[in-house]
């Protein structure tokens, strides 16, 4: 069978580029191993290609398949393979050595949401001019920044002085999946009931009834607030 693309012939051997004395067929129905002579006879009676898929092992593995069909599976595959590839970013986080609370609330949310999606952290204490003397308290904040971050990644390295910079590295967990902990999970659960309890109050017919499960439902939304 012709082959149009050249680049993609010399990819596999096939038909009678295959020399070797007898051949591994593999297919759906299992392997056998027959000399290459009737593997090409066979292939010929199908109107499809010998194509060798692996010439080192002993003997070479074969398939009988229309070869064009064949590149078109491998080329889906590898696809298919480089999709499933999780491209891992590098995100960087700058702090200062006096960084405020709500600036370090607000940077620990970003960094919260790069390793729910799989990202990396660099987090880093910048020390300008004479605030190198505040490297403890960067080491501190940094320290601090992993704690924090301990349900959504690891600690890949310590805060550690490279010049005027201080850096940590985190990785996400288990594929940017992070762990719930368990006050976190009890939470949830609490919010769901409570938003159950407000529906069924809303399909109540009977008004008296219908007021008293409204107010239900609206105290349980009440107390959940005050647990949190």
């Amino acid at each position: 069978m012709k082959i149009d693309k050249k680049k993609e012939q010399n990819q596999y051997r096939i038909n009678e580029q295959i020399r070797c004395k007898e051949v591994r067929i593999v297919g759906d129905d299992g392997a056998m191993v027959i000399s290459t002579r009737e593997a090409l006879q066979m292939a010929r009676s199908r109107e499809e290609d010998l194509v060798m898929i692996s010439p080192n092992a002993e003997p070479p593995v074969c398939r009988i398949i229309d070869y064009s069909k064949f590149l078109y599976q491998q080329k889906k595959k590898a696809k298919e393979m480089k999709q499933k590839q999780v491209k891992v970013e590098v995100k960087e986080i700058r702090f200062g050595p006096q960084t405020d609370e709500h600036d370090y609330n607000f940077k620990l949310k970003h960094a919260k949401e790069f390793l729910e999606e799989g990202n990396k952290v660099r987090a880093y204490v910048f020390f300008r001019g004479r605030s190198i003397l505040f490297k403890e308290q960067g080491e501190v904040l940094l320290l601090r920044f992993a704690n924090d971050l301990e349900e959504y990644g690891k600690v890949e390295q310590m805060p550690k002085l490279e010049g005027k910079k201080m850096f940590l590295f985190i990785a996400p967990k288990k594929s940017g999946v992070a762990k719930k902990s368990q006050q976190k999970l009890d939470r949830e659960r609490r919010e769901a009931e409570a938003k159950k309890s407000v529906q069924q109050a809303e399909v109540e017919t009977p008004a008296n009834g219908g007021l008293a499960a409204n107010a239900k439902g609206a105290e349980a939304l009440a107390n959940l607030k005050f647990e949190d």
